[in-house]
């Protein structure tokens, strides 16, 4: 595993705090409905499936249901629907070692990337893989994306790539490695393959997946010029993450859960 942050930037930039504890909204626009976790977990495929973070049939989220520390059941989408077309009734509940409890439908052998991702990281409540396609050029020649806007800083200090590339990830040993090389990293590139992103709430990791590709586009654009992209000095890289994440993540999730009840309200079915 290789990590990396973009330029530094002046050793002299001033440190800004950021997030709730410099300013806090009084009240923000509400979803309008109270969701299930089912519920919240179909929304978060569809969002992501409509942002260009899946590949057709490709791709996965796992949400525990309950502490990891129990039986470690885990939500799943099934193998065989797009993320686009997921309801809530479709998900399945695999146990910690991937067998199906419940669910109309299979379930894919590469969910032992997550059901060891899980067993060793309990901060991980949801774990998010796909193959967005900047993303994907990036891991390509096993290069991170640079930092070059004030929205990948979200991503500051948190980017790891996993270089080796081993095939497809189909039991639980194979699972078991690429964990443990994994370790601590919230946004993982794999290289020739793609991304994983893990958090704690389905707000935040849906709301970090539908930033990477983004971050990744502008990365590659700023390389394609040939010229350094200008500095983001790490205090002030610190302050933005602190103020995306603890402001932003709710507000993301409310208006993109808004907009996708307005056009496929069924997916709560």
């Amino acid at each position: 595993m290789t990590l990396t942050t973009a330029p530094a930037g002046p050793s002299d930039a001033p440190m800004r705090d950021g997030g709730t504890a410099t300013w806090s909204p009084r009240i923000t626009p509400p979803i309008g409905v109270d969701l299930t976790d089912r519920q919240a977990l179909a929304c978060a495929f569809r969002i992501l499936g409509h942002s260009g973070f899946s590949e057709n049939i490709a791709g996965h989220i796992t949400m525990l249901k309950g502490d990891p520390n129990d039986d470690g059941a885990m939500w799943v989408n099934p193998w065989g629907l797009w993320w686009e077309e997921i309801s809530a009734s479709d998900l399945c509940v695999v146990d910690r070692n991937g067998t199906v409890l419940e669910g109309r439908w299979d379930v894919t052998p590469a969910i032992h990337i997550h059901t060891e991702l899980h067993r060793i990281r309990p901060d991980a409540r949801v774990v998010v893989h796909n193959h967005p396609y900047y993303v994907t050029v990036l891991a390509a020649i096993g290069v991170l994306p640079q930092i070059v806007h004030q929205t990948g800083c979200m991503y500051d200090g948190d980017l790891a790539l996993v270089h080796e590339y081993t095939g497809e990830v189909d039991d639980a040993a194979l699972g078991a490695d690429l964990a443990r090389r994994i370790g601590d990293a919230s946004v993982v590139i794999l290289a020739s393959h793609g991304i994983i992103v893990t958090a704690p709430t389905i707000q935040e990791a849906t709301y970090r997946s539908a930033s990477i590709d983004r971050a990744c586009r502008l990365a590659y654009d700023v390389m394609l010029l040939g010229r350094d992209p200008l500095e983001i000095a790490p205090g002030l890289r610190h302050g933005m993450k602190k103020s995306l994440i603890e402001r932003g993540t709710d507000v993301y999730w409310a208006g993109a859960v808004r907009s996708l009840l307005r056009r496929e309200p069924e997916v709560l079915n």
